[in-house]
């Protein structure tokens, strides 16, 4: 059934799988039902086993038909014979097997588990034997629907003759008889039979929705959304749809925010460019503070263009080898003075731009040096991804704000000095770009001081 958002919804499988389970049950159900009912233990007439203890035959412990003697007669059976004339055969009780054993022993028996001395029937079956009562023992179930006069259940009867004891005792029933294990057994096909469906129902919801939530991970501002299930149920069809809308709302609203800020920085230009005209006339000592100040208001709008540029647009990726760049980068900051060292590791490729690669990874190093008197790089590989980290020798970070540092013009070092503490926008810039490459970036603090953390993905 298709609905005016197009193709079929899932609620009518869903439906017809729980109505199929419901007659599929109910089918097990009437079988099981119509297939007898469960194994009872048949009863015994006292009279019967008392011959039996007598003539020391089994076959003596019932009738030739249980069902016309009425000393045999169950007491919850029917009020009347059931072979009346003109009852069909078919209706007639099976033939029950004699299921005792019988055996002489020199000891009186013991009680088996389950079972407890009976003093009424004791006092019967020595009244049907004529013997007193201290020459017989009776051990039966506790069963308060049978009559005196019966024995249902698990029993041990013995009689003392001049030779021993006579013991006869019901065969052990098994826990799980055959009508068990039949029954068991259908319902276990049912279950089987019903999973197949049940299993390709829950696949076919389960596989678009994890496709969506895998792309909703991986979607960002200025990137293109990673592909979408467009097949399959309505109701899937307008997830995507809804999920494709809101990130088209998002990415929108990013890049109006970022041409924004690009924009201010950029008008700023103008202004600190006549500024900068004037101060030339000012006294060499206010000249040179006013010089300092352009200079740091300068840098501020580089580096917020700069992060401008990354938040926005989508670049080509390339393969890169990752063990070269940092090479490269850490030999050209040693270069210039900058107290680094690097610990070479396997070689990585991973998949990005290199030149935003290098800008992460400057601009963690520099923060190691600035902040931690020096930057010690390695990099390794866990579980599919490499893990670069850029250890420092300095104070650490508090814990507590190691995740707020990552966000725009947020500075670790309190004074607004920037020579001491930067912009504030070096962090965000590396997560940007961690971000834009399907990575992370962590602050933590270590064995020396504070560690920063890049894990991205290796390239297929």
């Amino acid at each position: 059934m298709t609905g005016a958002a197009g193709g079929r919804t899932i609620v009518w499988p869903i439906f017809a799988l729980v109505i199929a389970s419901v007659l599929v049950a109910t089918a097990v159900f009437i079988a099981v039902t119509f297939s007898g009912p469960p194994p009872m233990p048949r009863p015994y007439a006292l009279a019967g086993v008392a011959r039996a203890l007598r003539t020391g035959q089994v076959a003596d412990a019932v009738a030739a038909d249980p069902w016309r003697d009425s000393e045999m007669r169950p007491p919850l059976g029917p009020a009347g014979p059931p072979d009346l004339p003109g009852t069909p055969d078919r209706m007639r009780p099976p033939a029950r097997t004699i299921d005792l054993r019988l055996a002489t022993r020199a000891a009186p028996p013991l009680p088996r588990d389950g079972e407890r001395a009976d003093p009424r029937r004791q006092a019967a079956i020595a009244a049907l034997l004529g013997v007193v009562p201290a020459d017989v023992r009776v051990f039966a179930e506790d069963d308060r629907f049978a009559a005196d006069s019966f024995l249902v259940g698990d029993f041990t009867i013995a009689l003392h003759t001049g030779q021993g004891w006579r013991v006869i005792q019901s065969a052990h029933r098994p826990f799980l008889t055959r009508w068990h294990w039949v029954t068991m057994a259908a319902m276990l096909a049912a279950v089987l039979a019903l999973s197949i469906p049940a299993f390709a129902l829950a696949r076919a919801i389960s596989r678009p929705l994890r496709r969506l939530a895998r792309a909703a991970e991986q979607a960002r501002a200025g990137a293109a959304l990673p592909p979408l299930p467009h097949g399959g149920s309505r109701e899937v069809r307008e997830l995507t749809r809804a999920v494709e809308a809101m990130h088209a709302r998002l990415a929108g609203h990013a890049e109006a925010r970022t041409a924004m800020l690009g924009g201010i920085a950029h008008d700023l230009g103008t202004p600190l460019a006549r500024l900068a005209f004037w101060i030339e006339q000012l006294p060499e000592p206010a000249h040179g503070r006013a010089s300092a100040d352009i200079d740091e208001m300068r840098a501020m709008i580089a580096a917020t263009l700069a992060f401008a540029r990354d938040e926005s647009g989508e670049r080509p990726a390339l393969r890169v080898d990752l063990g070269s760049l940092l090479d490269s980068l850490v030999d050209d900051m040693a270069a210039g003075g900058a107290p680094v060292a690097i610990v070479p590791g396997a070689r990585v490729r991973v998949r990005g731009e290199p030149v935003a690669l290098r800008r992460l990874f400057a601009n963690l190093i520099e923060n190691a040096v600035r902040y931690g008197d020096r930057a010690d790089v390695a990099w390794a590989l866990q579980s599919g991804s490499v893990v670069v980290t850029i250890a420092d020798h300095g104070p650490g970070i508090d814990p507590a704000a190691a995740d707020r540092l990552f966000d725009p013009f947020v500075r670790g070092e309190k004074s607004r000095n920037r020579a001491t503490g930067g912009t504030g926008l070096g962090l965000a810039i590396v997560r940007s770009i961690a971000t834009r490459h399907a990575g992370t970036a962590t602050l933590e603090n270590g064995v020396t001081g504070a560690i920063a953390r890049v894990t991205l993905p290796l390239s297929d």
